[in-house]
């Protein structure tokens, strides 16, 4: 072992000389190399941004959540438009029958949304998301506030124009000061904030976001804008130690019944919940991923040729050297050892340089998905440089140990 590591440190200090002595032959060998790495790094932020993003839009939706809707999440080819497009819509009440007859749901309630413009006295937000919900809806959701208060039973059975808005729509209308207790115009209606919603930022920007979102009771979003032809999505709150399974067959028995229903009619309505989404996001990753894969093989592939002609052509230059040593009495292997341990640093070199330029690539797409450059990455990346220095250095490593002792010393 002792004689190995020795073996192996004088490979490495020989290596390093014969590197730093032709630093630009070392770099320009190794461009293929730092694309693969920096393709290789970028794919897997990417990756992780999608990950992330996707996570937490899902966390969003709540692990013990289902939601009752006229339409699936996820429609494919076979998907019966017309049907589901003549499928009545939902309603309150059918929360209402949930609560009152499904024993494994903890709470329903009903959710509806359009987009509106915003007005304050001196400010205007376009196409804000409006969300009509009723008043148990943060028992099926939860709702963090930074000031006020969730609006109660009575403001929702009353219509009152009362208003929780995100932080991002409070920071726009209100940009000095507090927008609690502030007046904003929906749709031509004055509405009061009485809560404002901590703020999530950009690492949740998208359909998870509330920064950007008004919340308003239900029955008042029915009164101004009506609900007739408006999907209501219908969210049920699973109690503890229930399976989603069990608590979906015993929610579409009670729904069948509130929409009266043959044993021989089909659901019109749809039971959705994160899994359904899961299971459709879960082959765009995967081909994704391998699309990435393909490429930045590729360019290891071309990187990795790059360092096997360079060696052979180090070998060639080295080969009165290599008969010195073998004269007096280096082995095949440590020859072996450190032609490939030369390969490996310069891979390394490549690595390096790859790594260098795949952190502010990272910072990057930072920018616009919630993704960051981990150190698992990173050392994923040099261990890739060590492979391809191992599998690409092999064939010169070998040429260069084999070569008759005679034949070598008398290379010119």
């Amino acid at each position: 072992m002792l004689r190995f590591l020795f073996e192996f440190g004088e490979s490495t200090r020989i290596a390093l000389i014969s590197v730093w002595s032709n630093k630009l032959r070392a770099v320009l060998t190794t461009l293929g190399i730092i694309i693969g790495i920096v393709s290789v790094t970028g794919m897997a932020t990417v990756m992780n941004g999608i990950e992330k993003g996707f996570e937490q839009d899902i966390a969003s939706l709540g692990t013990n959540v289902i939601y009752v809707e006229k339409w699936p999440w996820v429609r494919g080819p076979k998907t019966k438009w017309w049907e589901m497009m003549n499928r009545p819509n939902m309603t309150e009440s059918m929360a209402e029958a949930l609560n009152n007859q499904a024993s494994m749901v903890e709470t329903s309630t009903a959710v509806v949304s359009t987009s509106q413009t915003l007005k304050s006295n001196t400010e205007t937000i376009s196409s804000a998301r409006i969300t009509g919900a009723q008043a148990n809806y943060p028992e099926v959701h939860q709702v963090d506030l930074s000031e006020g208060y969730f609006f109660n039973e009575f403001d929702d059975q009353s219509a009152r124009n009362v208003a929780v808005v995100g932080a991002g729509i409070a920071e726009e209308l209100y940009p000095f000061g507090s927008a609690f207790g502030k007046e904003l115009n929906i749709d031509g209606a004055r509405y009061t904030i009485i809560g404002i919603l901590k703020k999530q930022g950009a690492a949740t920007e998208g359909p998870a976001s509330t920064d950007y979102t008004v919340q308003i009771p239900f029955n008042t979003f029915k009164q101004q804008f009506g609900t007739r032809w408006r999907d209501v999505s219908i969210q049920s709150k699973i109690g503890d130690g229930f399976a989603l399974a069990d608590a979906k067959d015993q929610m579409r028995g009670v729904l069948r019944l509130v929409r009266r229903l043959d044993a021989k009619e089909a659901d019109n309505f749809e039971i959705n919940e994160q899994e359904t989404l899961r299971a459709a996001i879960e082959p765009i990753k995967t081909a994704i991923f391998s699309i990435g894969i393909g490429l930045t093989a590729l360019s290891l592939l071309v990187g990795g040729i790059g360092v096997m002609n360079i060696m052979f052509v180090t070998v060639k230059e080295r080969t009165r050297e290599i008969g010195v040593r073998k004269a007096v009495g280096a082995r095949r292997g440590t020859i072996m050892v450190q032609f490939l341990v030369e390969a490996v640093v310069i891979c390394m070199v490549g690595g390096l340089v790859g790594v260098g330029l795949a952190f502010p690539l990272s910072l990057i797409i930072g920018a616009v998905l919630p993704a960051s450059l981990d150190m698992f990455t990173v050392f994923m990346a040099f261990g890739i440089c060590v492979a391809i220095g191992i599998i690409f250095g092999l064939a010169p490593a070998w040429s260069a140990a084999k070569a008759p002792p005679i034949e070598a010393l008398r290379y010119e």
